[in-house]
């Protein structure tokens, strides 16, 4: 098993929860959806979102696909309005209005692509983090010096008297 599946999947998690929290405000207010929400509205959203990210990042997802990504962040989304607009009394209530669709979408692409790109950055830094820590905590290699008892200098002389020497006196006593 890759072991970097289950950080990405923390790392998709934590992003889709987090961007589907303040995509959700930021598209709410520019396609009119009133006011900006009250203290309550924020924290139920926020509590929402954390679910949502919870839920993202407890499934693991091999390829890193993109359907599942964009389902993630619309569900984020629609959590996100539904949020807003029940907790907040708003004007138009639970329908949606064109602009507030495309906003939605547009938001739910361009959160697709922040996610994307989170994801390999989390990739990249992991990697040299790994690296940098491999250089820190490995063991240098032992720097010791391989002696050999190699003589400098070769004495011919003692060589051909031990050689003599050894050669003359070797067998059984003979009989006198």
């Amino acid at each position: 098993m890759d072991s970097r599946l289950p950080v990405l999947a923390q790392v998709r998690g934590a992003a889709v929860g987090s961007v589907s929290g303040a995509v959700s405000i930021a598209a709410h207010g520019v396609a009119g959806g009133g006011m900006p929400p009250s203290q309550s509205a924020v924290v139920l959203l926020l509590a929402a979102c954390a679910g949502v990210g919870a839920a993202v990042a407890a499934v693991t997802v091999r390829d890193r696909n993109w359907v599942f990504l964009l389902a993630a962040l619309t569900a984020g989304q629609v959590v996100g309005h539904t949020t807003l607009s029940v907790v907040d009394d708003h004007a138009h209530g639970l329908e949606l209005s064109p602009a507030m669709i495309a906003a939605h979408l547009a938001a739910v692409a361009v959160s697709a692509a922040a996610v994307r790109a989170v994801e390999g950055a989390c990739l990249h830094v992991l990697g040299a983090f790994t690296r940098v820590m491999l250089v820190l905590v490995s063991v240098p290699p032992a720097q010791t010096v391989v002696w050999s008892a190699t003589p400098l200098y070769r004495a011919t002389l003692s060589l051909w008297l031990l050689a003599g020497a050894a050669a003359g006196t070797r067998g059984p006593p003979t009989a006198a």
